[in-house]
């Protein structure tokens, strides 16, 4: 069982940053594999960043390639999203998630694949 709590959501103008957290419980958080989605009203839940349990690969979905940046720290049972040049289009609910990954190197992308989930975190990006 693993229990997820992130922070660091808010409002923010257009070309701001926020930084996202998700702590972690449990004592096997490196054996899953982490991902940000976001869901913004009227829209499916994407997933936005992921990355594997070892922290060696992450994805990214195009649309913010070059702006957001997922890190974790398996000492701290944390994985964070640093978010950059938002946009207004960013604005949704974003959660952090975690999946029972086979191996320390799998990066997980579709949502049926995470066992896990936060409750989510507000970000408000105006125009």
């Amino acid at each position: 069982q693993v229990h997820l709590v992130e922070s660091g959501g808010g409002l923010v103008q257009a070309g701001g940053s926020l930084r996202l957290s998700c702590a972690a419980s449990g004592r096997t958080f490196s054996t899953y594999a982490m991902g940000w989605f976001r869901q913004a009203p009227g829209k499916e839940r994407e997933c936005v960043a992921a990355i594997n349990g070892r922290g060696s690969s992450t994805y990214y979905t195009d649309s913010v390639k070059g702006r957001f940046t997922m890190s974790r720290d398996n000492d701290k049972n944390t994985v964070s999203l640093q978010m950059n040049s938002l946009k207004p289009e960013d604005t949704a609910v974003y959660y952090c998630a975690a999946a029972a990954a086979r191996t320390p190197y799998t990066i997980a992308v579709l949502t049926a694949q995470y066992d896990y989930w936060g409750q989510g975190t507000q970000v408000a990006v105006s125009s």
